[in-house]
């Protein structure tokens, strides 16, 4: 950041002028006698000196003005010079911890990528949006990502860039090359909703208590499946009927964990999930906080971390996803995922519940994460939108007077 004042002064392009006497002029008369432009100069905050010539005052003062608000910002300083490498290395360094390891390891490796197209010595300023054109050019002509999946590289990296800019310094504001670039369309692809007459078989069809369990919980309290599996025994309400979600310090027999976005929060849950939990926790052995972690599996957890042979990314229980798809198969029902049952949680509480409720209890950090990803169209909503333009029509013709 400047550390003085960004200054206008006039820079002359003559020697003084002399009067009829051969003298030099007044220095009041400078300004009308003598040939000049405006100069804007200013300094950093190392004492290196700046400056920028403009031909009328009114041009250096507007620039001046515009620089001194970013001197009052933290941003007149010209941009350091830093490779792509090194920039890689200080932002996997700065995010690491201040956001989820899945982030973490998104930004990893989405710049690694980058970075073996672009190489690695190219300097941060020197890549131009035809480079950023040309990177998300070559993801998509693969063929093997996915068209949503490159959108997220581009997504990803464009948030990356907008670091380099501000807080860091690297490049000048407006420089970012992913900011033009627009993300590919896509054609959404239909949104799973499993209907209560599919939950109800689902449920039939589990082969123990746990399953049962696991599957009324997630279909009455929309949480991820990572959510589900770290609850303990103290998150729930069984008396008002609710789910307190919120992280937790590792400590004795508990795994350290934070939800998705790092927000706690409160979901409600059904009487029958609530009927199922009791008959567990009356099985689960005395001081086992972890409803959906056996004590064994806890075990092997615990030892795994203190030999460092544990990360975040690790799945607290084994096969889940393919367990459940064996259920489904045996349910009769058609394809369906865990995250299936999320969705319908959500969509059945935006039949009855205001939007903003809805978004709250899914824990998502936007509105248009809700209503883009989440929402699905029922059959009872595609019948009553049909009803609702049967009346319409049946008003009209009645109040039509025939000839």
């Amino acid at each position: 950041m400047a550390y003085e004042k960004v200054g206008v002064y006039p820079k002359w392009l003559e020697p003084v002028p002399k009067d009829k006497h051969g003298k030099p002029i007044a220095r009041e008369l400078w300004h009308r006698k003598r040939r000049h432009n405006w100069a804007v100069r200013w300094k950093n905050c190392h004492g290196k000196r700046y400056g920028k010539v403009f031909k009328t005052k009114k041009e250096a003062e507007r620039f001046a003005g515009e620089l001194q608000a970013k001197v009052y910002m933290g941003k007149a300083d010209r941009p350091k010079k830093v490779s792509l490498r090194n920039f890689r290395l200080e932002h996997e360094k700065i995010i690491f911890g201040q956001v989820s390891y899945a982030t973490y390891m998104e930004h990893k490796n989405i710049l690694r990528i980058f970075e073996k197209f672009i190489g690695e010595a190219v300097e941060l300023k020197n890549i131009l949006p035809r480079d950023a054109e040309a990177f998300i050019a070559d993801r998509l002509a693969s063929n093997e990502l996915s068209v949503s999946t490159v959108n997220k590289y581009l997504r990803t990296l464009k948030s990356i860039f907008n670091k380099a800019i501000d807080p860091r310094g690297y490049l000048p504001e407006g420089s970012n090359p992913f900011s033009r670039i627009k993300p590919r369309r896509v054609t959404d692809k239909p949104k799973r909703y499993v209907t209560i007459k599919e939950y109800l078989a689902l449920k039939d069809a589990a082969v123990n208590k746990w399953w049962k369990t696991f599957i009324a919980v997630a279909y009455s309290s929309g949480l991820r499946l990572n959510e589900i599996l770290h609850l303990t025994w103290n998150n729930i309400d069984f008396v008002n009927q609710r789910i307190n979600v919120e992280a937790r310090k590792s400590k004795d027999n508990i795994i350290s964990w934070e939800p998705k976005g790092r927000r706690n929060r409160v979901v409600p849950i059904a009487e029958d999930a609530i009927k199922l939990l009791v008959d567990m926790q009356i099985d689960c052995p005395e001081g086992h906080p972890y409803i959906f972690i056996t004590p064994e599996r806890l075990q092997t957890i615990l030892e795994r971390k203190r030999s460092g042979d544990w990360h975040e990314r690790s799945w607290v229980v084994n096969n889940v996803g393919a367990n459940f798809s064996k259920i489904q198969k045996r349910a009769g029902i058609a394809k369906a995922t865990i995250h299936d049952l999320r969705r319908s949680a959500i969509t059945n509480w935006a039949s009855a519940l205001p939007f903003q409720a809805v978004h709250k209890l899914a824990g998502h950090s936007s509105i248009s994460t809700t209503m883009g990803f989440y929402l699905s169209v029922r059959e009872e909503d595609l019948a009553t939108a049909g009803n609702l333009l049967d009346k319409m029509l049946n008003k009209e013709l009645t109040q039509v007077t025939p000839k």
